[in-house]
């Protein structure tokens, strides 16, 4: 028996039979179609994900206080106060740097007229700006001059511009910050993102104003304390010379002496991508193996149709036998009967899982939203598993069939 003659000989098998045939497939189906949905949304969130580090800025590293391990104890990184505003002069002196941006990060209590809001303020330098590749949509950005005379001035994340000021221009108006206030000289565009970490949500000001005159950061070896510095390389490839040479510098900034732990942490961008990838990536396979559980039951679906089947057709066996019909003819009739079943179901599901993503698309989960990335991987490896589902699950069903004695099969009643 050819495939081609087998393919046609389980058709006319499973015509006759529509509804019960539909019904073995349905858990093919939904398990081809769960899996395409399912990884789609995890492809999508790990798009998304490195999106949005990538928009932070190109080519930078961030340099936190405090090591993640002193004396061989897992630390956390910001647990010391260690970075100054000195170190960062220093290391925008190093080759391979386009730009280097002290922070210091603080939260104060913005009122204007009776709105009353708790926000996150970054003291920033105009090099920032230029970092995170933020730009203003209205009025200036900071200048080198407010920072040198620790001007009160402010420019505001988009989401607070628009709750302080709902019914006019924030530009030229003026916000309390812990009580202090500050002229508003710009606005940023929005740049999306959610939670307290958004640009959108916070509030810049000059560093040397933040520190001397909202937290009172106070000094470390002679300079002012930061929270962190960013680092801009001129290029990916530059990036490992980069993050080298600024650790060397701040070893010898920080008196470290050999075997001391670093008191600071470098972390590339490049470091946290390729986290967010294996995080995102085993969702995702966590994902698609859940889904996968419901192939298994298609498949266990397949095998006891099939074999109600090679008991309904024993006769029909016993005279296919009888007029020669070899075992293999036998095997591979029933065998391509189940392949049938779980490709036909697979194909439906591969649809039906494209058009599940698709109808998802933009749906708001919590503050995010869903923006699943069907691929073309992630289709063949559900078709894939949906035919080794019913090549395993068809065997034992096409072997009981093949092994049938003619004379008994055409005794069968």
């Amino acid at each position: 028996m050819s495939l081609l003659e087998g393919f046609r000989t389980a058709m006319a098998s499973l015509m006759a039979n529509k509804m019960r045939s539909f019904l073995t497939m349905l858990g093919v189906i939904i398990g081809v179609a769960s899996v395409i949905a399912l990884m789609s949304i995890g492809r999508g969130t790990q798009e998304a994900v490195r999106a949005q580090i990538e928009r932070v800025g190109t080519n930078l590293i961030f340099v936190t206080p405090g090591s993640l391990r002193v004396g061989g104890v897992a630390q956390a990184p910001g647990s010391a106060s260690t970075l100054t505003a000195a170190d960062a002069r220093a290391l925008a002196e190093l080759p391979g740097v386009t730009a280097v941006a002290p922070v210091f990060q603080t939260n104060a209590q913005v009122i204007v007229g009776r709105s009353n809001l708790r926000v996150s303020v970054q003291g920033v330098t105009p090099e920032f700006f230029a970092v995170r590749n933020l730009q203003v949509a209205g009025g200036d950005l900071l200048a080198s001059a407010h920072v040198e005379t620790g001007a009160p001035v402010a420019v505001l994340g988009a989401n607070v511009a628009a709750q302080l000021f709902p019914d006019g221009d924030p530009i030229g108006g003026f916000v309390r910050l812990n009580n202090i206030p500050f002229r508003v000289i710009g606005v940023l565009a929005p740049v999306g993102g959610t939670g307290f970490g958004s640009p959108d949500n916070q509030i810049f000001v000059p560093l040397s104003t933040a520190v001397q005159r909202l937290a009172r950061g106070g000094q470390f070896r002679g300079s002012e304390v930061v929270s962190q510095i960013l680092i801009q390389a001129e290029s990916t490839a530059a990036m490992p010379a980069v993050m080298e040479a600024a650790r060397s510098v701040l070893r010898e900034r920080h008196r470290l002496l050999d075997g001391d732990d670093d008191d600071f942490t470098l972390i590339s961008q490049q470091d946290l991508i390729q986290t967010s990838a294996q995080i995102t990536g085993t969702l995702t396979v966590f994902l698609g193996a859940i889904a996968a559980i419901s192939l298994i039951v298609g498949g266990i679906g397949i095998m006891n149709i099939m074999l109600v089947s090679v008991t309904e057709r024993t006769r029909e066996i016993g005279l296919r036998k009888a007029v020669g019909a070899r075992r293999r003819d036998i095997l591979l009739q029933f065998l391509t009967e189940a392949v049938t079943l779980s490709g036909l179901g697979g194909l439906i599901g591969v649809g039906l899982g494209i058009g599940a993503a698709q109808l998802i698309r933009g749906v708001q989960v919590g503050t995010g939203t869903l923006r699943p990335v069907v691929t073309g991987d992630v289709i063949t490896l559900a078709l894939t598993f949906a035919v080794a589902v019913g090549v395993f699950f068809g065997i034992y069903p096409a072997a009981r069939a093949a092994a049938l004695n003619p004379i008994e099969a055409l005794r069968y009643e």
